[in-house]
């Protein structure tokens, strides 16, 4: 029930000393005037990697569209979990805001014994951000299989089985990986890595078979052609790499597998604000200059609805449970 500030003024002061009362300022239009000062976008990231490097891109573009600077603070740690926690735990005025991904959203609750956020009530979605699939990727050297189908017959044969890199433990690759071998029955050894810098050379060299990879890194060294990609985890083939089939195409349905992120903010943010930032964040995506950039780092630029972003986290954690559960990744 809305009482209004009449009501509430002549019930507890009384009317001569409501009169002298100045005016209410009014919530409506202070959010309708936001952002009235610098915006905090927190990064779980450390700086230079793709996250960080989207969500400059558009935090850039939001200042220039909405007269504020949009501040990215780095906050790496945790398998991200510092940084979200950072965001989740904000005063939710709208002035602090950052990027989620994937783990931080609809992962990290299945594979780390505790959190210390909630996932699904501590976090409100502004827009998708980008997604950018996942890469099959073998040493040309070291790995005699030109399309899918035949290195799933080498490696099935392959004595000793083969071993597959990624950048961590819990990771979209490290989980992708695991959910490949286990799928088709192949006998395989997850090897970590501090990040694909560490993961390339070791292909490179031999010491790992294949990776299932985030594209974004391994675009230069398949054009260079000391790599091979077989396949892509999108559910359609990749603008940077239109040669290469989706794993559907390749003979593995039901293999959609990409990472992504939504920009968000803590939750009980008011919707006049959230509603802004979506529709800012809309009109600086969806240029093709945007697109562009974004398609240069290995990434599709994405937009939307707060309740877009909410539904595909939703739909995607019972299948990363089911993931993390057969891949026995377990961190505390």
């Amino acid at each position: 029930m809305t009482i209004s500030r009449r009501a509430l003024l002549g019930t507890t002061l009384g009317a001569p000393f409501a009169a002298t009362l100045p005016p209410l300022a009014s919530p409506a239009l202070g959010q309708s005037q936001w952002p009235a000062r610098p915006v905090r976008v927190i990064v779980p990231w450390p700086p230079g990697g793709s996250t960080d490097v989207l969500a400059r891109l558009v935090a850039e573009q939001l200042s220039q569209k909405l007269g504020q600077p949009f501040v990215i603070e780095n906050r790496p740690g945790a398998g991200g979990n510092i940084g979200h926690d950072q965001i989740a735990k904000s005063t939710p005025d709208g002035y602090t805001m950052g990027p989620v991904t994937v783990g931080g959203w609809s992962i990290n609750q299945y594979l780390y014994a505790r959190l210390p956020y909630d996932p699904e009530k501590d976090i409100s979605p502004i827009s998708m951000h980008w997604e950018l699939p996942n890469v099959l990727a073998v040493p040309t050297a070291h790995v005699p299989a030109t399309n899918l189908q035949d290195f799933i017959t080498w490696a099935k044969t392959k004595q000793g089985g083969v071993n597959y890199g990624s950048p961590g433990v819990g990771t979209t690759p490290h989980l992708s990986g695991s959910m490949f071998i286990n799928r088709l029955g192949i006998e395989g050894v997850h090897v970590p890595f501090r990040g694909a810098a560490q993961t390339i050379p070791a292909l490179l060299g031999g010491d790992i078979t294949f990776a299932l990879d985030n594209l974004a890194s391994y675009v230069p060294i398949i054009a260079s052609g000391q790599m091979r990609a077989l396949a892509v985890t999108s559910a359609e083939r990749w603008p940077t790499l239109p040669d290469v089939p989706t794993m559907a195409e390749a003979g593995v349905p039901d293999f959609v597998v990409t990472s992504w992120c939504a920009m968000a903010f803590p939750a009980g943010v008011p919707s006049a604000i959230t509603q802004r930032a979506a529709a800012a964040i809309k009109e600086v995506s969806e240029t093709q200059a945007m697109q562009e950039r974004f398609l240069r780092t290995g990434a599709r630029a994405l937009y939307g609805t707060p309740e877009q972003a909410a539904e595909r986290a939703a739909r995607e954690r019972p299948m990363w449970r089911e993931v993390v559960r057969i891949s026995g990744a377990r961190l505390e």
